[in-house]
């Protein structure tokens, strides 16, 4: 048997692991994040001032996203930005890139009403419980005086949000949890620790 010593430095091994780890992973990030988006424009001010000035470069990149963000927000830099995609999609290499790119992180925006609305919790038959976003409402006419059936598509991510299934069910089946989108990214990313001690669900979609 190993001594409480041995116990306790085993213990407080372990928990310094997984403390230093996510730390260490995070500010190496950071730090590469940085790095690449100051290596954008820190050439030319290199040129320009005669030496090299840190953060320079990483300044005007956020300056110019924010720039960019103040004329998408108003009507003319919205359709001028609009028609620059529109040419720039008719460049078969850039629309293979640029395309499936711009859908996935449109879909994490909370300001964009085509992305993921709500969180929502289905029982699925063989799977049980199953957990997923709302990305469509719409409905389906079977024809022979039948009426529109209102349906919703679900992603229920696979493989870290990136890869999932599109999965469709009655309206009817769905449960909305007070589970936030941000949220419910979380608990995906976290293989479904980050859920809460308790969750309360309604059968219909509130805004």
């Amino acid at each position: 048997m190993s001594s409480p010593f041995i116990q306790w430095l085993r213990r407080s091994f372990i928990a310094g692991f997984f403390v230093t780890v996510p730390l260490v992973i995070s500010v190496a990030a950071l730090v590469w994040i940085f790095q690449v988006v100051d290596g954008f424009m820190a050439p030319l001010y290199a040129r320009l001032l005669g030496r090299p000035v840190p953060g320079l470069g990483l300044l005007t990149t956020i300056a110019f996203v924010w720039v960019t963000g103040v004329v998408a927000s108003n009507v003319i830099g919205r359709r001028v930005l609009q028609r620059a995609e529109y040419y720039l999609l008719l460049v078969p290499v850039f629309r293979a890139i640029y395309a499936p790119i711009r859908q996935l992180v449109v879909a994490f925006s909370p300001d964009n009403e085509t992305g993921f609305k709500r969180v929502v919790l289905v029982n699925q038959q063989g799977r049980g419980h199953v957990l997923g976003f709302l990305t469509r409402e719409f409905t389906l006419d079977r024809g022979q005086g039948r009426g529109p059936e209102p349906l919703v598509a679900v992603y229920v991510p696979t493989n870290h949000l990136y890869l999932g299934d599109v999965l469709v069910f009655a309206a009817a089946e769905i449960e909305y949890p007070d589970i936030t989108v941000e949220q419910g990214i979380r608990i995906f990313l976290t293989g479904g620790m980050a859920l809460p001690g308790g969750v309360r669900t309604t059968s219909h979609l509130s805004d």
